[in-house]
């Protein structure tokens, strides 16, 4: 349906959101880049749109506001029940459905892949009715290696593309060589924690270092 990718995460507070940023100051030269986060849970202490508008400095036509946003920093499907709502894939999609053609999209998924919406449904169904291969934000450190793979292997067995892993903090070379030869995946690229966060040190980071090899310049174009 959507042309671009959707960061999942195999963990929350992973850094997806500070990903999307990065991918926003590396590729928005290849045409309309649109950030799009579908549900955030929450909302009244954070809000992941307004922190990729800041730290990707995004104009407000890169910015798809809508979606569904919910209270209490809690999955989707409590947050919606606690709302007294139900949260469908059906009605996440409909902020998009009417989106033009030539738009590409950074969508950022609320946790990991198998975070329910409903009784019945979880962020996995919404990546595959929105047709966007994955990249993955992954901690760089002890057990990513086991957190990655079931994300992977989760993400295969829907027969959904797998674009890449990130790895988040100090770099750990094992954890990237296992992860490349058990997953049968690409790291395109290894994100520090940055001692200061900002739309400077993240964009200087995004332009020449993240993704030098230009891997996923083929889903923005």
């Amino acid at each position: 349906m959507l042309r671009g990718l959707f960061v999942t995460g195999t963990d929350t507070a992973v850094g997806k959101t500070v990903l999307a940023a990065a991918l926003m100051h590396r590729y928005r030269g290849f045409g309309s880049l649109r950030y799009w986060k579908p549900i955030q849970t929450g909302i009244e202490q954070d809000d992941d749109t307004n922190a990729v508008l800041n730290l990707a400095e995004c104009i407000e036509s890169e910015l798809h506001s809508s979606g569904i946003r919910l209270q209490r920093p809690v999955a989707p499907y409590l947050a919606a029940e606690l709302s007294g709502t139900r949260v469908s894939v059906e009605d996440i999609v409909r902020y998009v459905s009417s989106e033009p053609e030539d738009l590409r999209w950074i969508a950022e998924g609320a946790g990991g892949v198998l975070v329910p919406l409903n009784e019945s449904e979880s962020i996995i169904d919404l990546i595959a009715t929105l047709g966007l291969p994955v990249l993955i934000a992954a901690r760089s450190s002890l057990g990513t290696i086991n957190h990655t793979l079931l994300t992977i292997e989760t993400l295969r067995r829907r027969n959904l593309g797998v674009a890449g892993v990130v790895l988040i903090g100090n770099r750990n070379p094992a954890n990237r060589a296992a992860i490349e030869r058990f997953g049968s995946v690409k790291v395109i690229g290894e994100m520090p924690h940055f001692i200061a966060l900002n739309s400077d040190s993240l964009g200087q980071w995004a332009t020449s270092e993240f993704d030098s090899e230009g891997i996923l310049a083929r889903y923005f174009q």
